[in-house]
């Protein structure tokens, strides 16, 4: 099917099969399809809503495409999320993934720069001295020597630039929004994932387990966050290794404090960079420090290392007190960063 059939049929508010959106979305990433008329296809895929069909078609084709990166045998996790729910707070997907990776659980991190928010994890890697345009050898080795590596979006999917333009047409989000996440390059088969939507929350785990995830964990706060939250109560549904379970985890049942969206929101990239370094230093706020703990909590449990979120967050919150999240972070940075990021962090 070209793009003008699937324009066509997408009119007539018709599904297109797996098979049918690969074909068009590989149209489209060899950069067969104008700017215009792919806006119009995915603004229409977008309007009608993307069935898992169609999104397990793309997804399928868009790793196709994908630069991969070699991993180890225990093969690492990522920790990610959709964006979108424009609260501007601190990176903390990023700074869990240090925080998990200094637990002990192997992430390979996969972004882009912010879309909705202050800095997305692509700004952070960049101003701690990391290489973007760093290849699949060097984010191996990242990861094989400091339990992490960073795969910029732009980097290892270089057919999106052919759809970049069409993306900036479509005044809403796309189904690139949701492919991202799940498009890792290093074929991570364990996700943590958070979600501003709540059909996503249902839905992006078993699209994940059907696509051959051992285990997918997706999470919404019940304030909008699309990451775990010490504010609120916070929505999880897990799938993979042929069960599926849904479940509400409450921080302040794990003996965290109840806090504000607005304590761990920053104004500026700026404010954003110190507070993500304070964090893994251990002299950020206690709001801060728990997000992000809770989060890497959840990032033990995807990866195997913990059964239930009480160990998991005894050990993350461990790794940031006992300053093995500063040194791993230092570690990192004297391979792959800029030391002196650290100079008059205390």
């Amino acid at each position: 099917m070209n793009a003008g059939d699937a324009i066509l049929k997408l009119q007539g508010g018709r599904d297109m099969t797996p098979g049918e959106s690969a074909g068009v979305l590989s149209e489209m990433l060899r950069g067969g399809v104008d700017d215009r008329t792919c806006a119009r296809l995915l603004d229409l895929l977008g309007l009608k809503g993307e069935t898992d069909g169609e999104i397990l078609g793309m997804l399928g084709c868009m790793r196709e495409f994908m630069t991969p990166v070699p991993v180890r045998a225990d093969g690492p996790i990522d920790v990610c999320g959709t964006g979108g729910d424009g609260l501007r707070t601190i990176n903390v997907s990023t700074a869990a993934a240090f925080v998990a990776a200094a637990a002990g659980v192997p992430v390979a991190k996969h972004g882009n720069r912010s879309n909705s928010g202050v800095s997305g994890s692509a700004d952070v890697f960049e101003y701690l001295g990391y290489d973007l345009r760093a290849g699949p050898e060097e984010a191996a080795g990242a990861l094989s020597e400091c339990n992490l590596c960073f795969l910029f979006g732009q980097r290892f999917h270089p057919a999106l630039r052919n759809v970049a333009p069409a993306r900036r047409l479509v005044p809403r989000r796309t189904i690139f929004n949701i492919l991202g996440p799940l498009a890792n390059p290093a074929g991570v088969r364990r996700q943590l994932v958070g979600v501003s939507e709540e059909g996503l929350l249902e839905r992006l785990p078993r699209i994940l387990a059907r696509g051959g995830s051992e285990y997918a964990m997706a999470v919404m706060a019940a304030n909008g966050m699309d990451e775990f939250s010490t504010a609120s109560a916070n929505h999880v549904r897990v799938a993979g290794g042929g069960r599926s379970e849904r479940s509400v985890v409450y921080p302040w049942e794990l003996g965290l404090r109840r806090s504000q969206v607005s304590d761990i929101a920053v104004g500026t990239r700026r404010q954003a960079m110190d507070s993500f370094l304070a964090v893994l230093a251990g002299s950020a706020s206690r709001a801060m420090t728990e997000t992000v703990a809770l989060n890497a909590a959840a990032a033990l449990v995807t990866g195997g290392r913990a059964d239930g979120f009480g160990d998991a967050l005894d050990s993350a919150l461990d790794a940031i007190d006992s300053g093995r999240a500063r040194s791993h972070l230092a570690r990192f940075l004297e391979g792959y960063g800029d030391p002196a990021v650290l100079e008059g962090v205390p």
